[in-house]
């Protein structure tokens, strides 16, 4: 006999949960005090729900396995809302759970009570009211198999107060939950893919962030290096290959890299893996990738002829296929137009590619992306904000490796960099994990240091710090006249001071040569750490695809 509280902590360590991140309260005290005794599980005490959400999000990206966060009732699972949905957004495996007001009193407008079961409907893969204490196992089981399966995103559970108190006789799931496998994959039309990339004269790989959570960079590479077809990607998909390989073209899109977006351009077949070909990839839709066939390979079939028709769509695992289209072509030993390939890949780079960046004073936010870079290895995680500071990360940073690159795409939620790294460090400790913030997001969740610093989880957060709200105010600036209306964030804000005032380590830097010094430093310190770097207080984000344009319409 057990107690329901008792059954979900069992239930997670079952499920290999080694850290939560959450904030207790009245509705959800029952399963903390079971924790209280719980050696095997890590609780982090976060200071807002929210960050507890991107915690768990930031963990889940960095690791493979699903992030978890827990609150309490009303307030407490509403704040996680923002934190699921960009989870939602970005097929992020995150299991929240909730406590909930007894159950005699749902529907009464319970003090702390919300309809969250209702509200995080659209915004999950699946959520689950529990009510008998003996569901608790199977639910578990369930929420975790349904966040990791197919194309993963969260799953939530409400837990009402006297379903953790009910006591009941455990029986655990013998068998995991019924998976939802990959349709599986027809040979012919695997076939057809091949004859489409031999025949094509100038094919694109553009991989996204589905194709990182199918684990399937070895067969982009292998794929890519056979047929000497460039490799673009999305915001999500950074680090799917080495961005310092000759056939990686970069990030493509609104704020992608000029080759990358001019390959697709003039590109006859377009090869989507993992890719949801959403606005900010394609500009204008009419116009994108036009002379070109489309072929997309998505284990979430939805996605086919969302926002693009595609000439072939393939619903199945992307590391399979893949596998089974590299099998085809070393089997056809077929001679293969590579050396055209190289020639077209050379000069798209020759006529679209500036990597200057020089020095300068005020610092220019490019240089201050390049020399933080300097001071990581590509074992290293980069997280970003949201704004123009994540734009400079996305162009300016090269990434070596899956899941070393984590942002919100989809969302677009401010606030999300820094309690995502500090997931990303405790699913990953060994490595070296950053946060490229800008001043207006780092400040949305600025209150999670204190969490940091009592948890000792040593995050560096490097501020482009421009006392603005960069990309508002970059948008004001080309398309509101210059009209600057609620983007100044003001000069009195000393950073160093508010890191100190946590009891982390803080630097500020205003001289070019200062940076790189004061990033190592930092990452040596062995304590959180702010490292607050002035830039130019208008330097705007370039190249730059204006909204509404097609990719060729490009400024930089």
């Amino acid at each position: 006999m057990m107690t329901g509280a008792h059954a979900l902590v069992e239930s997670l360590k079952r499920e290999g949960v080694i850290s939560i991140f959450g904030i207790p309260g009245g509705a959800i005290m029952p399963v903390y005090d079971v924790l209280y005794d719980t050696s095997e599980i890590r609780h982090i005490l976060m200071r807002h729900e929210q960050g507890a959400a991107h915690a768990a999000d930031g963990y889940a990206r960095a690791s493979g396995r699903p992030g978890v966060c827990m609150v309490t009732s009303g307030p407490g699972a509403t704040n996680l809302i923002t934190g699921i949905a960009t989870a939602h957004m970005d097929s992020s495996p995150v299991v929240s759970i909730a406590g909930q007001v007894p159950s005699s009193l749902i529907g009464t407008d319970a003090f702390q009570e919300a309809d969250v079961f209702s509200l995080m409907l659209p915004i999950t893969k699946n959520n689950f009211l529990v009510r008998n204490a003996s569901e608790i196992p199977q639910v578990v089981k369930s929420s975790f198999e349904l966040a990791t399966s197919g194309r993963p995103g969260p799953v939530h559970i409400d837990l009402p107060k006297d379903v953790q108190t009910a006591e009941f006789e455990a029986d655990w799931p013998e068998s995991e939950a019924k998976q939802t496998d990959p349709p599986k994959t027809d040979p012919n039309t695997i076939s057809q893919i091949v004859e489409m990339l031999t025949s094509s004269e100038m094919p694109v790989i553009f991989a996204g962030g589905g194709a990182i959570q199918a684990g399937c960079s070895k067969e982009i590479l292998a794929l890519s290096e056979l047929l000497a077809v460039p490799i673009v990607t999305t915001l999500m998909g950074k680090g799917i290959v080495p961005e310092t390989h000759p056939l990686c073209l970069g990030m493509l899109g609104m704020h992608g890299l000029k080759v990358a977006n001019k390959a697709v351009q003039e590109s006859d077949l377009l090869f989507g893996i993992g890719v949801r070909f959403d606005d900010r990839a394609t500009g204008k839709v009419r116009q994108f990738a036009p002379n070109a066939k489309v072929i997309h390979l998505d284990v979430d079939p939805s996605e086919f002829e969302k926002n693009v028709r595609a000439d072939l769509p393939l619903s199945s695992d992307a590391k399979a296929a893949l596998g089974m289209i590299v099998d085809q072509l070393l089997a056809k030993a077929a001679k293969l137009r590579k050396s055209e390939r190289i020639q077209r890949i050379e000069r798209l780079k020759m006529e679209n590619t500036n990597d200057a960046v020089v020095p300068s004073q005020p610092i220019s936010p490019q240089f201050a992306v390049k020399e933080i870079m300097r001071a990581l290895d590509e074992d290293d995680i980069v997280v970003t904000e949201v704004g123009q500071n994540q734009m400079w990360a996305a162009i300016h940073c090269k990434i070596s490796k899956p899941r070393n690159f984590i942002t919100s795409g989809g969302l677009g939620t401010m606030g999300f960099g820094f309690p995502a790294a500090m997931g990303a460090k405790v699913a990953r400790p060994d490595s070296n994990v950053i946060d490229i913030a800008g001043d207006g997001s780092f400040l949305m969740n600025c209150n999670q240091m204190a969490a940091a610093v009592e948890n000792d989880i040593p995050v560096v957060v490097a501020i482009l710090d421009n006392h603005y709200l960069g990309m508002v105010r970059q948008w004001q600036e080309l398309f509101m006249k210059k009209r600057y209306s609620a983007v100044y964030l003001g000069e009195r804000t000393d950073f160093v001071k508010l890191a100190e005032s946590f009891g982390a380590r803080g630097w500020k830097v205003e001289r070019p040569g200062e940076l790189l010094e004061a990033m190592r430093e930092a990452l040596k310190c062995g304590s959180p750490a702010v490292v607050d770097v002035e830039i130019a207080r208008e330097a705007n984000v370039f190249p730059m695809v204006p909204p509404g344009a097609s990719l060729d319409e490009i400024v930089d």
